[in-house]
């Protein structure tokens, strides 16, 4: 099941179906099935409110992806400030509606266990996201 909330901010502009349908098939081409996902919509506020009292980070982000996966069976909560999102997509020039496909997407990529971090590791995910994105 995957399902969608928001706290402090409107419903993003997502077709759940349609969404839901472009998870599954990413999370399937690699060899992932999902099983609970949940996602919150939420301001920067919060999303800074997580990351300090979860992570010990204090800065703004985009997205928090918390796994709890087993083998090939995707399960967590992906956490994303749509504040964050909105000032990305001015930042990279990018429409708001694939800015935030794009940070859905890369939530999903991190369940099934591609990495963001690291020494050539940001242009593998990039690809990847544009590869889903293409999937949509």
């Amino acid at each position: 099941m995957i399902t969608y909330n928001v706290e402090g901010v409107a419903f993003p502009k997502i077709k759940r179906r349609e969404t839901t349908a472009w998870l599954r098939r990413v999370a399937a081409s690699y060899g992932k099935l999902i099983t609970d996902v949940g996602y919150l919509f939420t301001t920067d506020g919060k999303i800074l409110e997580v990351n300090r009292e979860y992570l010990h980070h204090d800065y703004f982000t985009d997205i928090i992806t918390f796994d709890y996966s087993s083998g090939g069976a995707i399960s967590g909560d992906i956490i994303i400030s749509l504040d964050t999102v909105r000032s990305n997509a001015l930042l990279f020039g990018r429409p708001y509606d694939e800015e935030l496909h794009r940070v859905i997407i890369h939530g999903i990529l991190h369940l099934c266990g591609l990495n963001d971090k690291g020494p050539g590791c940001r242009a593998l995910m990039e690809a990847a996201e544009n590869k889903a994105l293409a999937m949509l």
